[in-house]
């Protein structure tokens, strides 16, 4: 394994970047903000990433107390990777480069699940869902997420949700054209990208509660 690099500098930046500046260990981060995930689940979400590049920095991670391993009990009996309570206090960091770097994002093909949760996270204004109470069951590429949108908090978390007033099933991809592309949803379910069920205001609301930043002068 390669010698770890590091910046020799007393600057909290430097030793932050000491810790999780390795190329794709942010991203790592990024794919267990929201829960455990198995070594697949997380090869699934940074396909680029090589299994040795991906199992080194998950060892790197684990031995700065980032994240931790831990083995499910039976059945399951598979080993899954989560953030420790130090590793989970990065998430603001997290939403606070994602704001940064949003005023100069290039478009891009797709986007991955945990990329556009996190991104509802990183771009909710509070003021915007003020007057607003919702729940919603997102269906994104199958996997199931409650979101609950009142009184200026979004709460968003993985699982199923009963007496939703909304049910939308799509790709990440799709749903991020609707909140953060403006893509009319009456456009997206024509085109057979989306699938409503319920009220549709409800994600209307939710689209309305984000808001990209400003983009950076051309």
């Amino acid at each position: 394994m390669a010698a770890r690099r590091d910046y020799f500098d007393g600057c909290g930046a430097a030793h932050a970047l000491d810790l999780v500046g390795e190329r794709w260990a942010l991203l790592v981060v990024r794919e267990l903000v929201l829960g455990p995930k198995r070594f697949t689940d997380l090869r699934a979400g940074l396909p680029h990433a090589s299994p040795n590049v991906l199992s080194q920095r998950l060892r790197e991670l684990e031995d700065a107390g980032v994240l931790r391993r831990r083995r499910l009990p039976p059945p399951a009996a598979s080993a899954v990777y989560e953030l420790t309570e130090w590793g989970q206090e990065l998430e603001p960091v997290l939403q606070a480069l994602g704001r940064w770097a949003a005023r100069s994002l290039p478009e891009a093909d797709s986007i991955k699940v945990d990329s556009f949760i996190l991104s509802l996270r990183t771009l909710f204004v509070p003021a915007r869902a003020a007057d607003v109470d919702v729940t919603l069951q997102l269906v994104l590429d199958e996997q199931p997420f409650k979101v609950h949108l009142a009184h200026g908090e979004l709460d968003i978390e993985r699982g199923e949700v009963s007496g939703a007033d909304a049910t939308v099933r799509c790709s990440p991809t799709t749903l991020a054209g609707v909140v953060h592309m403006g893509l009319p949803v009456a456009d997206a379910q024509a085109q057979g990208l989306l699938e409503l069920t319920g009220d549709v205001s409800a994600l209307e609301r939710l689209a309305d509660s984000v808001q990209m930043p400003e983009p950076l002068p051309a």
